[in-house]
């Protein structure tokens, strides 16, 4: 994702609004690994400016998927997820504590016969890793 001053630039080039709540959610989206949903993107916009709701949030975040900054992930956790990392990559997702995580691996080939796809072109793929993460397993606190 690019950086907040660079998505300004970007909102104002495509003719959208640039409001000081929009900034502080592309603050808190640039960097951030821990894959947010809308509603703990939300609960962090708030501490800073109270009167923000939820439905300017889900705005921003479908805006920037539109432009493809972000992702919005469905990894089975209850809730999407948004994913700022535009870089191919695939997921790990901890299937007690619903921690979403980052892994790179190149996979060097996925032989697909056309007959096993019936003619569907495949654009991109991802891989989605569950189990444990490294905490609730040394912790043991399963939920």
């Amino acid at each position: 994702m690019r950086s907040p001053d660079e998505l300004v630039a970007l909102f104002r080039e495509n003719g959208r609004k640039v409001t000081p709540q929009r900034e502080c959610i592309f603050h808190l989206l640039h960097n951030n690994r821990t894959h947010p949903t809308a509603e703990s993107i939300h609960a962090e916009v708030v501490k800073r400016m109270p009167s923000v709701s939820l439905k300017t949030v889900y705005q921003t975040l479908h805006e920037l998927e539109d432009m493809g900054e972000i992702s919005g992930l469905d990894l089975g956790t209850g809730s999407v997820r948004f994913d700022p990392n535009q870089s191919v990559h695939h997921h790990l997702v901890c299937t007690n504590c619903h921690t979403v995580g980052d892994i790179y691996l190149e996979i060097d080939s996925l032989q697909l016969a056309s007959k096993v796809l019936q003619g569907f072109e495949v654009g991109n793929a991802e891989v989605t890793f569950r189990g444990l993460c490294s905490d609730c397993k040394r912790l043991g606190n399963l939920i």
